[in-house]
């Protein structure tokens, strides 16, 4: 028998199923962010114990609870990433806590990057996508769907750190200026700051040959909002996944507080924005989940991986309800946010795909 809090609870869901009129609507731009390969668990329950004593995967421990251990998920997830529990949470709404019932899960079968950015931007899963070969993307994207919009033209950018993104959003086709991995800042005339970036970005190795170190990835795209002004931009922040698949729990921690601090950053430039201030939205997500039995296949991900395809998502903007940590018991998938991102910008996005995903009900208003 149905309780009367759930009775509330899915009649509170309605009322903020429908998309705004256009009159109401405050939305215009949009920051949509991903976290490469960041799990569920972390971003819900903050650092695994055993895991952090896990010498495997650790170089000290004594440091790392200090850093991040506490003893209720609550406290620990504040600690790991304290913006998003401290202002997203209060202001907006996260999805995805399978402890409470609330899920949310890939559609394409790979569990790994390519396809599932594929699906994230595309809106529905292609199972010709079986690899991360940097070959130019088939489908069309929402970002370059938007772009083709009159009012959106020349308003749309994308910033990534790993080296595959302009593949996979086809630069080239979707005339979407994207600069991901050791690309420099390129158009003219270059800020103080632009020269400054390209320079050191030679000068700082980064550990791996695909993807650079987050903070480039950051600081080039703080310095295009600030020259350009996008309404729509994309930023995918890469270290929680390499540092996981490195064996390091210390550092993919690490990483999740820093991007956590450089979205922070990116919200508070946008409160002091006269064009973003009031009227942007973030959507922030990640591509894949990772391993979780046994515990130690955390550093993994794929098909053969279970846990891999359980993700999450969060929503902050003026027109998204503060439901905070949604708990309903519900059903939820990533190929839903690129028509939810659309929406957002008041944009009806209809891929022909019979897989594509529909709005996220509870996001846009009502």
């Amino acid at each position: 028998m149905h309780t009367p809090s759930l009775f509330a609870a899915l009649a509170a869901l309605l009322l903020v199923s429908s998309p705004l009129s256009a009159q109401q609507r405050q939305t215009e731009n949009v920051f949509f962010i991903t976290l490469d390969g960041l799990r569920w668990e972390e971003l819900y329950g903050g650092a695994d114990d055993s895991l952090i004593r896990d010498l495997r995967f650790v170089r000290d421990t004594a440091a790392l609870s200090a850093a991040y251990w506490a003893d209720s998920p609550e406290q620990r997830r504040q600690r790991l990433m304290p913006w998003f529990w401290s202002t997203l949470a209060q202001q907006g709404q996260l999805i995805g806590n399978r402890h409470k019932g609330n899920k949310a899960n890939l559609t394409n079968r790979m569990w790994f990057s390519y396809p599932g950015y594929n699906e994230l931007l595309v809106g529905y899963s292609d199972p010709n996508i079986t690899s991360n070969a940097k070959i130019p993307n088939p489908n069309v994207t929402v970002l370059e769907w938007l772009h083709q919009q009159p009012a959106l033209r020349g308003r749309v950018a994308a910033f990534g750190s790993w080296d595959v993104f302009p593949y996979i959003i086809n630069e080239e086709r979707s005339g979407i200026p994207v600069n991901a991995g050791f690309e420099k800042a390129g158009q003219a005339p270059l800020s103080e700051r632009e020269r400054f970036l390209n320079e050191l970005q030679d000068q700082i190795p980064s550990p791996w040959t695909s993807v650079r170190l987050d903070a480039f990835t950051q600081h080039y795209a703080l310095e295009y909002l600030r020259k350009q002004h996008p309404r729509l931009v994309y930023i995918s922040y890469g270290e929680t996944d390499d540092f996981a698949h490195d064996s390091r729990y210390d550092h993919y921690l690490d990483a999740a507080h820093r991007t956590d601090a450089f979205i922070r950053d990116l919200w508070d430039f946008c409160q002091s924005d006269s064009q973003y201030a009031a009227r942007t939205t973030f959507v922030i997500c990640t591509d894949h989940g990772r391993g979780d039995h046994p515990k130690a296949e955390w550093t993994s991900h794929g098909k053969i991986f279970r846990g891999s395809d359980a993700v999450w998502m969060a929503f902050l903007g003026p027109d998204t309800p503060a439901l905070g940590e949604r708990t309903e018991v519900a059903q939820y998938w990533q190929n839903q946010v690129a028509k939810t991102v659309a929406a957002l910008l008041g944009y009806d996005y209809n891929p022909t795909a019979e897989t594509a995903g529909e709005v996220i009900p509870g996001v846009t208003g009502g």
